[in-house]
């Protein structure tokens, strides 16, 4: 089969595409012909230095969510699963690949009434802005800022503040991501790269009651700065390259609650299967900005790097399905 390998660290012209052995459906295991392929942030720094969560040994193939058709079953599973449309993470690795083997408790059925790249779209990033907007329990009226907001995590928690009841100020990098915001239901954008910025938000709306912070760095520490006493700041990125730095004591001394979400596996579970029904609702909508070609790995990886993407990347695998 044809998959997308990594044998050295380094830029994104190190991901070259090539064969690689068939994978095997072994017991409690199903085997997935993946037609699309999740990629994130995270991924792109793995590749990079081998930062990240995920370990393994070079060389090796990235990815760590997939979605496509169960073809066969190890032993164990029910073979009622063949044919079925799923949505799985492989570990860590083996996701940048025409077919997987992964563990049949990993896999979620896709609903009929969602499409298999909105599934794989939702999957990381659903379950993450679920999980968030849980922990920071944002109610009707209060303001929430989303940074980020027209990337894959930032882009839902728009959607799911706003269906909360809450008024969501989106910050992001540029015309083109603040319009995608207030497509999605923003009520006030503010461009994160305008020195003045933070002075915008307060100018509409005061002190915010929640900040989902997606940047870090400078951008995340001014947005902590705009929480008023009872508020909630929820970290769960660095596209800055650093996470933001707030002191405990600082925080304690402003009266905010800095929200370090530890879900269970089973919260976890709970969170994209709420997405997914979500989705099938017609009230949660992942923005796929930008598709490539499983070979175009590399090109993928330079474009999220760029700052230039929106929403989701998905590497496309078989375009039939």
């Amino acid at each position: 089969m044809r998959a997308v390998w990594l044998k050295e660290f380094g830029g994104p012209e190190v991901l070259v595409a090539g064969d690689a052995p068939e994978p095997v459906a072994g017991a409690g295991q199903v085997l997935i012909e993946v037609a699309f392929a999740n990629i994130t942030f995270v991924e792109t720094q793995h590749r990079a230095g081998g930062t990240g969560p995920f370990a393994a040994e070079l060389p090796m193939i990235l990815g760590n969510g997939v979605g496509g058709v169960v073809t066969a079953v190890g032993p164990g599973v029910d073979e009622a699963l063949v044919g079925r449309r799923v949505i799985s993470g492989t570990g860590g690795s083996g996701g940048y690949a025409e077919r997987v083997a992964v563990d049949a408790a990993a896999t979620y059925q896709v609903p009929d009434d969602v499409r298999l790249d909105t599934a794989v779209a939702l999957l990381a990033d659903g379950r993450t802005a679920t999980m968030l907007l849980r922990a920071a329990s944002p109610g009707p009226g209060e303001r929430v800022l989303v940074e980020a907001a027209a990337g894959g995590v930032g882009s839902l928690l728009v959607q799911l503040a706003k269906a909360a009841g809450a008024e969501v100020v989106a910050a992001a990098g540029g015309t083109r991501k603040t319009a995608l915001a207030r497509d999605l239901g923003a009520d006030v954008t503010v461009d994160y790269r305008e020195p003045d910025w933070t002075e915008r938000v307060r100018a509409a709306v005061g002190e915010v009651n929640v900040v989902f912070d997606g940047v870090g760095g400078v951008i995340g520490r001014s947005a902590f700065d705009l929480l008023g006493r009872g508020g909630r700041m929820v970290t769960f990125g660095l596209a800055s390259g650093a996470w933001t730095d707030v002191p405990d004591e600082i925080a304690t001394a402003r009266g905010v609650t800095m929200v370090r979400p530890r879900p269970t596996p089973d919260e976890l579970r709970a969170c994209t299967e709420s997405a997914l029904a979500r989705a099938a609702a017609g009230g949660l909508r992942p923005v796929i900005g930008q598709r490539f070609p499983l070979e175009r790995a590399a090109d993928a990886h330079a474009a999220i790097e760029s700052r230039a993407t929106v929403g989701k990347t998905l590497l496309v695998v078989r375009a039939d399905q």
